[in-house]
């Protein structure tokens, strides 16, 4: 029986350990990636927006899947829970994202190419 409860604590260091590495990498790459600034990310851009912006929603919404994933133990739950959560939410917030940047990007073109009153 204390066999058995020395593995739990240990699966479930290793556990953690791994949660911490991978959402560590992903944030380094992140805080590299905003320090150096690649040109070629810069440059380009997709959908009216620079490669890079691109690169760190995309790296954001992983970061929150995954802390749902593993904080909220989702991988023992039933596939109909997990989908309900977790896509829910990735999708929700992609959408957001999506309308955040579009309607940005339209005020942005407004305020470029100036303000035009209509009289009546």
């Amino acid at each position: 029986m204390a066999h058995s409860a020395s593995h739990n604590d240990n699966s479930a260091i290793k556990r953690i350990w791994n949660v911490f590495i991978i959402l560590s990498i992903v944030t380094i790459v992140e805080v590299v990636l905003g320090i150096i600034k690649p040109a070629f990310l810069i440059d380009n851009t997709f959908i009216y927006m620079k490669l890079l912006n691109w690169i760190f929603i995309v790296l954001t919404i992983y970061k929150a899947y995954y802390i749902t994933w593993a904080f909220m133990h989702m991988e023992h739950e039933t596939k109909g829970l997990r989908r309900a959560v977790v896509w829910t939410a990735v999708f929700l917030v992609s959408y957001l994202v999506f309308i955040l940047l579009t309607e940005g990007d339209y005020i942005y073109e407004v305020y470029k190419s100036g303000h035009v009153a209509w009289n009546f």
